[in-house]
């Protein structure tokens, strides 16, 4: 996969990765805060495919708050379903076989 998934077959890929994900970074009603795009940030560098938890509280919606999130941590917007967003940035430091991505 090359560094963002731009194709619909590479999206749809990532969105079928997603679905055994749990959430691993839960943003609270300060939305992109400090502290949550940080979060965000180191999980992104040991994983490429990351899904969110947005609180129900947090003033923006959730499309927008995935957004803001995904320009804060140069990463793309894969889907967000409900108040559940999933992103994704390329880490070519991470270890793979030739033509395999690493786990996520």
């Amino acid at each position: 996969m090359t560094t963002s998934p731009t194709t619909g077959k590479e999206r749809a890929q990532l969105r079928a990765e997603a679905n055994r994900l749990t959430a691993t970074v839960h943003v609270g009603h300060q939305g992109a805060d400090d502290s949550a795009v940080r979060s965000l940030d180191d999980v992104l560098r040991t994983q490429e495919l990351v899904k969110v938890s947005l609180s129900k509280n947090a003033e923006t919606n959730p499309k927008e708050l995935a957004r803001q999130l995904a320009v804060s941590t140069r990463s793309e917007v894969v889907q967000v379903i409900g108040r559940t967003a999933t992103f994704y940035r390329h880490n070519p430091k991470l270890k793979r076989k030739d033509g395999v991505r690493p786990r996520v």
